[in-house]
């Protein structure tokens, strides 16, 4: 079958939604009459976003909203849990033995990252990466165990490009922090540009790899999501419609963080993803949210999950360490755990659903059929047939 379409068509997304994502704030700090030279300060430094205190009323609608939002899958989740009977155990592998490795390497590197050894004082500020190299290793090593199956044993060059490409998406990441600047680096000063690409960049790489094995991981539990397979399928009677409407809503809300950051910053989170996938849709490409049209959001469910563990041992992690970061949040900046802000914390879920974007994006490039990607065919996962007189293959398939 020939694919030259799908390729065409995906790069064309990607092109799309680079060019929104990297203009669209800027266009909204150029409305906003603000110098542009503070956004290209490097290393970014500077705290030139002055935020707004903490509020009752905003920090109450926001805990509303996010539990709205979660409660019905977590409830479904738990009563179907509980229905359930005790599944048998898969025979239990053999723990690898570059398992063994990681676990120690990673203990060691936790205990160097919250002392202050004066012998270990040149390397100090270099225990994140391999926390995150050991985390991801064990990560593998249980899911292996559990399944006889891993990124790292089966997928070794898909996981080679996941550290790649992560380096590449958590700067951007970083990039639209310039604009609501709710996170800083502490411990970093002194450092040329040069060498806070360096220094950045390798622990940046992390972040997909650690996401998506850890769903590995999840998705191997029988319980884990249990209950979303048939849940709330959503099917829009107009789905290229209800796709531009969220482009141009997502589009307007990037260009709305450079205007007004301390009511829009929560779109940082969001309208990256709703740019992506409405981009998708509208050219009738598969995206995340295929699945749910016949109600399955197990992924969906799974990934934000995912997301949510990792972001438990950044934070944890993050906390004693010398070189760390540190939070400035508008209006719901009280109530931490380590030094995140409780509700900060539900950016985690719909950055989990980001990772797995990227990485289904990347996985025809490795002939990953995709365990990562979900989408099984445009027949089973509910492609939209009116988009094209002939459908479009999905790229997964090939």
């Amino acid at each position: 079958m020939n694919t030259k379409p799908v390729k065409r068509t995906n790069a064309l997304v990607t092109a799309a939604s680079l060019s929104l994502l990297m203009a669209l704030p800027l266009v909204g700090t150029k409305l906003a009459g603000k110098p542009l030279q503070e956004y290209a300060e490097f290393p970014p430094l500077t705290q030139h976003v002055a935020h707004a205190g903490f509020s009752w009323p905003v920090f109450v609608v926001m805990a509303a909203l996010i539990l709205a939002v979660v409660l019905p899958f977590d409830l479904r989740v738990i009563r179907t849990q509980r229905a359930m009977a005790p599944a048998p155990r898969p025979p239990a592998r053999r723990f690898p033995w570059w398992g063994w490795i990681g676990l120690f390497a990673g203990l060691a590197s936790w205990t160097l990252a919250w002392t202050r050894f004066p012998w270990f004082a040149p390397l100090q500020s270099f225990t994140f990466s391999p926390l995150w190299f050991s985390y991801i290793c064990v990560i593998n090593a249980l899911t292996y165990r559990r399944t006889g199956h891993c990124l790292i044993a089966d997928r070794p060059r898909h996981l080679l490009r996941l550290f790649l490409a992560s380096a590449v998406f958590w700067w951007f990441f970083e990039y639209l922090n310039r604009f609501v600047q709710n996170w800083h680096y502490v411990g970093v000063d002194g450092l040329s540009g040069l060498q806070y690409v360096v220094f950045a960049t390798l622990p940046f790489s992390t972040v997909l790899p650690a996401v998506l094995s850890t769903h590995e991981l999840l998705a191997s539990f029988p319980w884990a999501g249990v209950g979303l397979e048939r849940f709330a399928p959503v099917r829009p009677g107009r789905p290229r419609v209800v796709a531009a409407a969220a482009l141009a809503l997502a589009a307007a809300g990037l260009a709305g963080i450079g205007l007004w950051p301390d009511y829009l910053f929560p779109l940082l989170w969001v309208s990256p993803l709703v740019v992506i996938t409405s981009l998708q849709a509208l050219v009738c490409l598969p995206t995340i949210f295929t699945p749910v049209r016949s109600g399955d959001w197990r992924r969906v469910y799974l990934l934000a999950m995912s997301a949510l563990i990792c972001g438990f041992f950044w934070e944890m992690w993050n906390y004693a360490s010398l070189a760390r970061w540190a939070y400035t949040v508008p209006f719901v900046g009280r109530f931490r755990l380590f030094e995140m802000p409780l509700l900060g914390y539900a950016g985690y879920l719909p950055f989990g659903l980001e990772c797995a974007v990227i990485a289904d994006w990347l996985a025809p490039m490795t002939g990953v059929r995709s365990q990562e990607s979900g989408v099984r065919s445009q027949e089973t996962a509910g492609g939209d047939r009116r988009c094209w007189k002939r459908p479009l293959p999905s790229p997964m398939n090939h």
